[in-house]
């Protein structure tokens, strides 16, 4: 949940929607978003809405924080009363990180938005965790609960990387709690990578790579290092401590985690994403992706229903000081214009190895497709079908490819 979010109209008291934004709630798949703000210390790189006990000072604690979740569910469950979703196809639960929360209590809220709203029968359900913040026995308590998806930070194999990044856990624990989650009987399980640290080797990527893989996960996401205003990392670097980010490296390593993971079995679904099967696809953020509808609960948390986007007041005490007092903790809010919702739908299709229709582009858009298909860039198959669908080379490219093809 990045640090920074934008202006918007006024959320009414109530959370209140349009009668006409709430009529097809769910018609192209409904999630829940949970945001878990504790973090046991601030890693240098992030700039998310996260919290460690020192920055939290009064008002606001872990103890208390399922309830509070549990009453902006029941404020949800008014706001869309009378049309409400037809059943929730995903809930992830992310930070932050998660699992410095009891297990029961992450159990409690997704027992809440089952008796809420009806998980469907074959939903998934994923958290987010950090390595040393898992035992065998808290992911058994949360598969016995209904989580069949988790979401490790790896981040690297490479100790020297990990200090930098102001990792916690120790090098080798990531896979060690991957395989504890599978031992535990979750259905999926991934490992996040961040590549183009400063100080990483071409061996320690490879290196990262190959735990990945003898982990027997399903799923891995790798995604570049980005160094954002506001962190101790973006000030070590300023004061000239650190390097900054290669684009030629970063380039370098998206090669070489694909050239691994393929050979391992693994084939790209979005231009950071990889799993071994379809099943092992995340499905809530194919719902991002894809335009769908959902409900983010908890401080800064994110929602969409029907082209109104919100977002919930940031700092947790806040949070729950508008939920005791009756109110919704939206902050601000906006409606999508036509030209948003469409720029929108293909920065985010065209990411995926699904690819974007050809159609959806006006002719200047599908002019300029048709030099991207000459350029390398879109895959020719893909094209002949009618989708724009991004090479090797235009995914290194994504985000010139997406330019591009905007009016």
């Amino acid at each position: 949940m990045p640090g920074v979010l934008p202006e918007g109209e006024p959320v009414p008291a109530d959370g209140s929607l349009p009668a006409t934004v709430t009529r097809a709630v769910g018609a192209r798949g409904f999630g829940v978003y949970v945001h878990v703000p504790f973090c046991a210390s601030r890693c240098g790189y992030c700039d998310f809405n996260t919290y460690t006990a020192d920055e939290l000072g009064g008002g606001a604690s872990r103890e208390g924080y399922a309830d509070t979740v549990l009453t902006e569910l029941a404020l949800a469950s008014r706001v869309l009363g009378g049309s409400p979703p037809p059943r929730v196809d995903t809930v992830f639960v992310g930070g932050g990180t998660p699992t410095l929360l009891p297990a029961d209590d992450l159990a409690r809220i997704l027992d809440g938005i089952d008796r809420t709203w009806g998980l469907a029968a074959d939903a998934e359900v994923t958290t987010e965790a950090n390595p040393e913040s898992v035992t065998p026995e808290s992911l058994k308590t949360l598969r016995a609960a209904g989580y069949t998806r988790i979401s490790l930070g790896m981040q690297s194999a490479a100790p020297g990387v990990l200090a930098i990044l102001d990792r916690r856990h120790r090098a080798g624990r990531a896979t060690e709690a991957a395989r504890e989650a599978r031992d535990a009987g979750f259905d999926h399980v991934n490992l996040d990578l961040i590549y183009g640290t400063p100080g990483e080797s071409a061996d320690d990527f490879a290196a990262s790579l190959a735990q990945v893989v003898a982990a027997g996960v399903d799923h891995v996401s790798a995604y570049a290092l980005i160094v954002e205003d506001g962190t101790r990392l973006a000030a070590r670097m300023r004061r000239g401590e650190l390097p900054y980010p290669s684009d030629d490296v970063a380039a370098d390593r998206y090669l070489a985690a694909e050239a691994a993971l393929d050979a391992a079995g693994f084939s790209w679904y979005e231009v950071s994403n990889w799993a071994r099967t379809p099943a092992g696809r995340c499905r809530h953020n194919l719902l991002y992706w894809n335009g769908g509808d959902w409900w983010g609960l908890g401080p800064g948390a994110h929602s969409h229903v029907g082209g109104v986007r919100w977002w919930n007041v940031k700092h947790p005490a806040a949070y729950a000081k508008r939920l005791a007092a009756g109110e919704s903790p939206g902050l601000a809010r906006e409606v999508l214009t036509p030209d948003e919702a469409h720029t929108e739908d293909v920065m985010l299709r065209l990411r995926l190895a699904s690819g974007l229709p050809l159609a959806v582009l006006d002719d200047a858009g599908r002019a300029r497709a048709r030099r991207a298909l000459a350029d390398g860039l879109l895959d020719p198959a893909g094209y002949a079908a009618g989708r724009a669908v991004l090479t090797l080379r235009g995914r290194l490219l994504a985000d010139a490819v997406v330019r591009d093809l905007l009016p």
